[in-house]
């Protein structure tokens, strides 16, 4: 039966945690409950929508991923184990592998062609300095190799905890600090020149 608005808003009371209520709408999903596909859709993809624009920087292409990612999501939900394995950490990692994916079939491109993401609803008044310091923060993490900028983004942008960040790169948790530790170097050091007004990444 599927899940009306009334039961989809009361998930968070029937199970104990976020892994259960994902488990849960899989397994209704399974059944043909496409309420379900709408209730992960809203609890997830806008998370994988932000990973995939941080990675690629465009946003037509970052849709793509975030919608081809869903759809392998939505594919596996007939032999999901709930207990194996969280739909929020499968989901970065196939969003990751499909972006770099797309890096790595790119030709290599000047920092300066990547597109910045504009607002036009936000007032250039007072606004100038926390725009430039997000347009070189965002350009800077676009410059670091893809590996060190998918841990920097997991860790610092969707606010994952390092054993978290290691389970979707499939790394072990020195590893990922390993490249913390150098895309933190290599963020410094670009934005050495305006450290005053953009501050460390620690």
């Amino acid at each position: 039966m599927p899940l009306n608005h009334a039961q989809a808003g009361a998930l968070p009371l029937l199970f104990s945690s976020s892994r259960d209520q994902d488990a849960a709408l899989m397994a209704a999903f399974a059944t043909g409950d496409q309420s379900a596909a709408r209730a992960l859709t809203e609890r997830h993809a806008g998370r994988a929508l932000s990973v995939a624009t941080r990675m690629l920087g465009e946003t037509m292409e970052a849709q793509d991923v975030t919608q081809e990612a869903m759809l392998r999501l939505f594919r596996v939900a007939p032999n999901w184990d709930g207990t194996r394995a969280q739909v929020s950490t499968w989901l970065y990692r196939v969003v990751s592998n499909l972006c770099i994916d797309r890096l790595r079939a790119r030709p290599t491109e000047p920092l300066d062609s990547v597109a910045e993401p504009q607002d036009d609803a936000m007032s250039a008044a007072g606004l100038l300095q926390q725009a430039d310091r997000a347009q070189a923060l965002h350009a800077a993490i676009a410059k670091l190799p893809e590996r060190q900028r998918l841990a920097v983004t997991l860790r610092h942008i969707e606010d994952l905890a390092n054993p978290e960040v290691a389970d979707v790169m499939e790394i072990s948790v020195d590893a990922v600090e390993s490249l913390l530790a150098r895309g933190g170097r290599a963020l410094r050091a670009t934005l050495s020149d305006r450290k005053e007004n953009l501050g460390a990444m620690e």
